[in-house]
């Protein structure tokens, strides 16, 4: 019989605001990644009420409970080892020699899934304040023994939550 699949709620650039949509998407969630630009420590106490939460920081976390965020952190979920950092060009090392099943990254608001060199790359985009004409987002990894499925989510957001 194999192992029941894991799924990891990936969320990033929230940037102080924690919509009632991305709550609802990553609902569910075995664990939560937060790839950075948290923007408050009540995001991240709101998303551990819900799963265990990774999360780094980004570029715009700032004072004392953002400093005591890691800027890189590694999640083991199930038979995957994810590698998470918020601006994916800090990558310092190969993560595929450094037996890496995907990289979860934000940043750039854009959301994106690619394999380079055997390795996942995913960034769910951003689920805080819209950023020009781009998507809304959250995103998720369903993991099943050594398989890893990834999964993007436009968030319908309501005409007077946009941010």
């Amino acid at each position: 019989m194999s192992a029941p699949s894991i799924c990891v709620g990936l969320i990033s650039d929230t940037h102080g605001l924690l919509r009632p949509e991305a709550i609802a998407a990553l609902e569910g969630s075995n664990f939560i990644v937060h790839a950075g630009d948290i923007g408050d420590a009540a995001i991240l106490a709101r998303l551990a009420q819900m799963a265990p939460v990774t999360a780094v920081r980004g570029n715009n976390d700032i004072g004392p409970w953002a400093d005591a965020l890691p800027q890189a952190a590694v999640l083991e979920a199930g038979a995957a080892r994810i590698y998470v950092i918020h601006d994916i060009t800090g990558v310092a090392a190969d993560p595929s020699g450094a037996r890496f099943h995907a990289v979860v990254s934000g940043h750039s608001h854009r959301p994106r899934i690619e394999t380079r060199a055997g390795v996942l790359y995913v960034n769910p985009g951003s689920a805080g304040p819209r950023r020009f004409s781009l998507p809304v987002s959250v995103g998720s990894l369903v993991i099943s023994g050594a398989m890893i499925e990834p999964h993007l989510l436009a968030l319908d957001i309501a005409p007077a939550a946009r941010g």
